[in-house]
C-alpha cells in the first residue's frame, strides 16, 4: 500500500523558515518523481515544485521560484521542501503527490502558516 506522510509544518512568523518532509512507504521511492503541491484556504490546488526520480532535475513554480528548495534522500525513501523567506501567501495545506502508473497518491498533507 502506498503511503505518503507529510510532517514538518507550523505556525511561522513572515521571512521565516520551515522544512517539510514526506516519508514515503509501499512503493519504489527512488524509482518515481515526486511532487509538492499546496492548498490555500478557500482556494484551489497549486502545483510547488517537483523532483526526478535521481534528484537531479527540479522544477518550481513562479510563486516559490528562489525561495523553496525541494530535495530528496533515496536511501531514507523521504522527500524534503525547504522554505526560506516565507509570506503570508504561502499558507497551505501542503502535500507530497506521486503518480504511479496512471494512479495518483497523496499524503493527508502538513499545515503551514505564515503570520505574525
Amino acid at each position: 500500500e502506498v503511503q505518503l506522510v507529510e510532517s514538518g509544518g507550523g505556525l511561522v512568523q513572515p521571512g521565516g523558515s520551515l522544512r517539510l518532509s514526506c516519508a514515503a512507504s509501499g512503493f519504489t521511492f527512488s524509482s518515481y518523481a515526486m511532487s509538492w503541491v499546496r492548498q490555500a484556504p478557500g482556494k484551489g490546488l497549486e502545483w510547488v515544485s517537483a523532483i526526478d526520480s535521481g534528484g537531479g532535475s527540479t522544477s518550481y513554480a513562479d510563486s516559490v521560484k528562489g525561495r523553496f528548495t525541494i530535495s530528496r534522500d533515496n536511501a531514507k525513501n523521504t522527500l524534503y521542501l525547504q522554505m526560506t523567506s516565507l509570506k503570508p501567501e504561502d499558507t497551505a495545506v501542503y502535500y507530497c503527490y506521486v503518480r504511479i502508473g496512471y494512479a495518483d497518491y497523496w499524503g493527508k498533507g502538513t499545515l503551514v502558516t505564515v503570520s505574525s
